[in-house]
């Protein structure tokens, strides 16, 4: 079968947008902030969203959490589904491929778990995950299923004199993988990337969705500041090896005072760090193989990454064109 139309493979139709939608000005609620969190790849771990909510609160100044997409993942267990989304969507979220075919009353499995994986996955990968998304569905009401369905797929928000674009995948779809740091090595697709910019208006984009993080600066001409990809990777689960931390992306007109930073950078005088999560890894193991035992398909998927994390380094976050 074409790989486009697996399931597990296809970006849907509804998944899309034009960059052009991050010229439409930031609600009110995400103007003029001085500390802005993006958490993007919660999967459910309830441990890892007591430290996010915990390092937020001791924020100051005008400020704005968003989940940007999948916070929900391994959480099958309803009681834990309750408590993830009653706590995120008293922040600002918007939603990723998963919660967008959780919202789906009628799926029709074309999409699988949305996941619009590239060719590099492998084929056992993709068909765990949409094996996960069709048991995660068991956990979700009608009515969380509603409140899933009435979250935008994008937003903008101001930070400083920076305007952010703020997305699950990458600036054309909600599930895209044009913000993958192993597409981002690619000189032709970084020159699609800058056209992104230029349609967009905006000076950065945070993402997450393809689950390592990459900061990646691009020269946008003489009459513009660089813009720069801010991917977080993943909050629920580790991004590096040897290393157990989630990561958030905290974009602040202040330096950032908690300890943890794995990557900074300094952009439009806005202080950008990748933030640690650490999370008690013990009860992040505990709640992980309560819910997904030896033999299922996350624990095939994830296990050995929450175990030991993958093969990268936070040395290779930060990119900056040749």
């Amino acid at each position: 079968m074409d790989a486009i139309a697996t399931p597990g493979r296809t970006c849907p139709l509804h998944y899309h947008y034009g960059p052009e939608v991050f010229r439409q000005a930031p609600a009110a609620a995400l103007r003029d902030l001085e500390v802005l969190y993006v958490v993007g790849g919660l999967y459910g771990n309830e441990s890892a969203l007591t430290e996010i909510l915990r390092l937020f609160d001791a924020e100051q100044g005008r400020k704005r959490l968003v989940f940007n997409g999948d916070f929900h993942w391994f959480d099958v267990d309803p009681a834990r589904f309750a408590r993830v989304q009653q706590a995120v969507l008293a922040h600002t979220a918007l939603r990723g491929n998963v919660e967008t075919e959780l919202a789906d009353p009628d799926p029709q499995d074309d999409a699988g778990c949305g996941c619009a994986y590239p060719d590099w996955v492998g084929d056992a990968v993709v068909e765990r995950s949409n094996r996960i998304l069709r048991r995660l569905r068991g956990a979700v009401t009608p009515d969380q299923r509603a409140a899933l369905s009435d979250l935008p797929m994008w937003l903008t928000a101001e930070v400083g004199d920076c305007r952010i674009g703020i997305v699950h995948g990458d600036a054309q779809s909600l599930a895209g993988w044009g913000f993958a740091q192993e597409h981002l090595r690619e000189v032709d697709h970084r020159e699609q990337v800058r056209d992104w910019f230029h349609r967009g208006g905006v000076d950065a984009f945070a993402s997450s969705h393809t689950c390592l993080p990459v900061f990646q600066r691009l020269d946008l001409g003489t009459q513009r500041s660089p813009g720069w990809i801010f991917n977080n990777g993943a909050a629920g689960m580790p991004n590096f090896r040897g290393d157990p931390a989630g990561l958030i992306t905290r974009i602040a007109v202040m330096p950032c005072e908690a300890k943890g930073s794995r990557a900074s950078v300094i952009h439009k005088r806005l202080h950008v760090d990748a933030l640690a999560i650490e999370a008690d890894p013990a009860a992040v193991r505990q709640a992980f193989l309560a819910q997904w035992p030896a033999g299922t398909d996350a624990h095939a998927s994830y296990f050995e990454r929450i175990e030991g994390g993958p093969d990268y380094q936070p040395h290779q976050v930060i990119r900056q064109e040749d």
